[in-house]
């Protein structure tokens, strides 16, 4: 009987399992069709991309992980989804219906001309509120504006041209280079230096990270971004993806942040209003508008990964592309020297006067802008002006709580939104600041800082900060040497998490006049 029985429970639970995975099957069919049903009174649907597991679509969560996981991202998106002429596709995971675009025309719809109909969502939200909590970038409406209205007063005319915070550090940069050259690692240098400059700028405290020891915060935060990164990937499935050292990574980012939060509560209101002018910084507007630990905290998380990832990458891209191309380091140098010599710091007139610089910086920012990939989820159901039916010609219909995924890096990287190569205009794929010269995009083509009402705040301070420490260097340097290519091949390795960064580092030598 006990081996009966064995049998017998055996097969029990097989059925079970059996018509747990039938029952799934059948509720998820029922709900295509009637999103089917749905969608084909709207207008017609992008071009699927195929799955081998109809309804499910695991295996394209899993391919996007694992080319994720491979810097690979970028690749995955441009062969895998798209084919030419059919730049917005769709697709379903679990049930949830997933859009992939990197049209401008729909892309601009959804930053700019139906912006209120393209939101983050609750599930965005909740999905990053550990990380993110109610800051800028994790909310709508009147949490949003709110988060807006603090920081705006911190990126006036004035404190974005007072140079005298990014001159400071640039000297520790400089000695700590110095220190560990020949070769270094610029990649990881301006993560700290850019960590450094935001503490001091918008926080009023710099944390010294280029001279500390301590990493673990700047590994915490990596870390807990590349989490929620995959699991926003995993498109409702994160809860299948567990990361043991979440929490613990989560712990430190926290406890970095608290002493921020302890500094702010710890002022009266007598010294708040005793500081004024320059001085006056984010953290001291956070403690005249509120006393709520959680709301500080989320505010200076944000400000962080803002302040910190998005011009360090930006100036690591751009230092990984010029030891690559001795003849534009060379130029670059060359209008420097002419417009301030070797040892003078620029004034924010000179650093507007350097039109090769700012093309340099613009040609970085197309080929990686600092927010590779972004999502939207629609609140109610509007319609996209392209991507729907066979050709992707006609508009495209989306409900509400549908995922739209789109990216900014591949749509910039089209061959077809630029004109003809030419002697005067060389291949997108490839760096070339000469192409600014006499050509400049479409608005809607280029959207480095974001588009419509979400555009960045801080887009003159991180354009400033980019064309000061690049400045400084080449004053310093007459030249810089990649020691990259035995590490990737001469294949730069695109890291994309929240912010794009090198995958492997910037690892070069600079050199001064012999």
């Amino acid at each position: 009987m006990g081996l009966v029985d064995a049998v017998m429970g055996q097969f029990s639970v097989t059925r079970l399992a059996f018509s747990l995975l039938l029952a799934l099957f059948l509720r998820l069919a029922f709900l295509a069709f009637l999103q089917h049903q749905r969608i084909a009174r709207l207008g017609k649907r992008a071009p699927k991309i195929d799955s081998c597991v109809p309804l499910a679509g695991l295996d394209i969560v899993v391919r996007g992980i694992l080319a994720h996981k491979r810097h690979r991202i970028f690749q995955h998106w441009r062969d895998h989804y798209f084919r030419p002429g059919i730049w917005t596709v769709e697709t379903s995971v679990v049930g949830r219906r997933v859009i992939f675009t990197a049209d401008p025309e729909n892309i601009k719809a959804i930053l700019s001309s139906q912006f209120t109909e393209f939101g983050k969502g609750p599930a965005f939200h909740h999905e990053w509120k550990p990380f993110l909590g109610h800051g800028i970038f994790a909310v709508d409406g009147s949490p949003w504006q709110t988060s807006r209205s603090l920081l705006r007063p911190q990126f006036t005319r004035s404190r974005v041209g007072d140079l005298d915070c990014l001159e400071a550090h640039f000297q520790t940069l400089l000695t700590v280079m110095k220190r560990q050259g020949p070769i270094v690692d610029m990649s990881d240098l301006f993560l700290r230096y850019a960590l450094d400059v935001t503490t001091d700028f918008l926080l009023g405290v710099g944390v010294d990270s280029l001279t500390s020891r301590h990493r673990a915060f700047a590994t915490a935060f990596d870390e807990v971004q590349r989490i929620h990164t995959v699991w926003s990937r995993s498109f409702g499935l994160s809860r299948l993806v567990v990361f043991p050292r979440y929490r613990a990574h989560l712990r430190v980012l926290n406890d970095f942040v608290n002493d921020f939060v302890d500094r702010a509560l710890g002022m009266t209101p007598d010294e708040l209003e005793a500081v004024g002018g320059k001085d006056y910084t984010f953290l001291q507007e956070l403690a005249r508008v509120t006393r709520d630990r959680e709301v500080i905290r989320d505010q200076i998380v944000n400000v962080i990964l803002a302040g910190r990832d998005t011009t360090a990458g930006t100036l690591a891209w751009s230092i990984y592309e010029l030891s690559k191309s001795p003849q534009t380091a060379s130029r670059l140098r060359a209008e420097i020297l002419k417009t301030m010599g070797p040892d003078r710091p620029p004034t924010p007139e000179d650093l507007k006067s350097m039109p090769y610089l700012r093309s340099i910086i613009d040609e970085t920012l197309r080929l990686y802008p600092s927010v590779p990939f972004n999502l939207r989820r629609p609140s109610s159901t509007p319609t996209l002006p392209r991507g729907g039916g066979p050709d992707g010609s006609e508009p495209l219909p989306v409900l509400a709580g549908d995922v739209i995924s789109y990216s900014p890096l591949v749509m910039q990287r089209r061959p077809d939104l630029y004109p003809a190569v030419s002697e005067t205009f060389a291949d997108p794929a490839v760096f070339s600041p000469e192409r600014w010269q006499e050509w400049q995009p479409k608005s809607q083509d280029y959207i480095p800082f974001n588009a419509g009402p979400r555009v960045c705040l801080g887009q003159q301070f991180a354009l400033t900060e980019m064309s000061y420490v690049l400045c400084r260097l080449f004053q310093r340097f007459a030249r810089v040497e990649s020691h990259m290519f035995a590490i990737d091949g001469g294949q730069p390795d695109i890291k994309t998490d929240i912010t794009i960064r090198p995958g492997q580092g910037v690892h070069v030598a600079f050199y001064e006049d012999e």
